[in-house]
């Protein structure tokens, strides 16, 4: 199947959630209108800012191998929510180029950004299977360690 990506979530405490894979911790928390202390991002958040910083690393990577000055390249993802539906109906990323950043290659830039990873799987999505493990047995008496 090939790479296997392998995240663990634990529970520090109130509305946080935190995962952990490959030595990295990313804390979430829920914000205090969802019952949470707002002390890190919630976890829809980060759902965006993958989205974001993909699009990102592409267009800094084609500046990159072009030896283009990167100094002022940008990428803004916006969002707009349908109440009515209650999901997010509509993405928008804009990528501002950099100053001086040469007029031919701006469609070459889009074209690559497209190509983001995370924009990918959202458009021809994994298929997903949840399950719910047994719960582990109790300890039997007198085991404390």
């Amino acid at each position: 199947m090939g790479k296997i990506k392998d995240i663990t979530v634990t529970f520090p405490g109130g509305q946080r959630v935190d995962a952990h894979y490959d030595g990295r911790t990313v804390a979430t928390d829920q914000s205090p209108e969802h019952g949470g202390e707002g002390a890190a991002p919630e976890p829809f958040d980060l759902f965006w800012v993958s989205l974001a910083t993909c699009v990102g690393v592409y267009a800094l990577n084609f500046c990159q191998a072009r030896k283009l000055d990167t100094t002022g390249l940008g990428v803004r993802l916006r969002t707009a929510f349908d109440p009515e539906e209650k999901r997010f109906a509509r993405v928008e990323i804009t990528i501002t180029p950099p100053r001086g950043f040469p007029e031919r290659h701006r469609k070459s830039l889009q074209r690559v950004a497209d190509l983001c990873a995370v924009k990918k799987h959202i458009l021809n999505p994994p298929s997903f299977h949840l399950t719910v493990a047994a719960a582990p047995a109790e300890e039997p008496p007198g085991n404390d360690a």
